[in-house]
C-alpha cells in the first residue's frame, strides 16, 4: 500500500469538503443578511413585532432567518 498515495486522495478529499462547508457558510451569512434587511425594512403592525423578528433573527442566525422567510416573507408571497 502506497501510503502518499492515499494521502493525497484523503487530502483532496478534505480540500473538496472543506471548499464545499466554505460554501454552504457564505450561503448561510448572505441569506442571514439579506432576511435581517427584509426584517428591518417591513412594514410591521406594530414595533415591538419588528423588533422581535430582529432579535430572533440575529440571535438564532440561521435557523431564525429560515424560520422568518418561511412564517413572514414567503407568507406575503401567496
Amino acid at each position: 500500500m502506497d501510503w502518499t498515495n492515499m494521502m493525497w486522495g484523503v487530502g483532496f478529499f478534505g480540500f473538496f469538503f472543506a471548499l464545499i462547508a466554505f460554501g454552504l457558510a457564505v450561503f448561510a451569512f448572505v441569506f442571514w443578511i439579506l432576511m435581517l434587511i427584509d426584517c428591518v425594512k417591513r412594514k410591521f403592525k406594530n414595533d415591538t413585532e419588528k423588533i422581535i423578528w430582529v432579535l430572533v433573527i440575529i440571535l438564532t442566525y440561521f435557523i431564525g432567518a429560515l424560520i422568518y422567510y418561511f412564517v413572514i416573507k414567503r407568507e406575503n408571497k401567496k
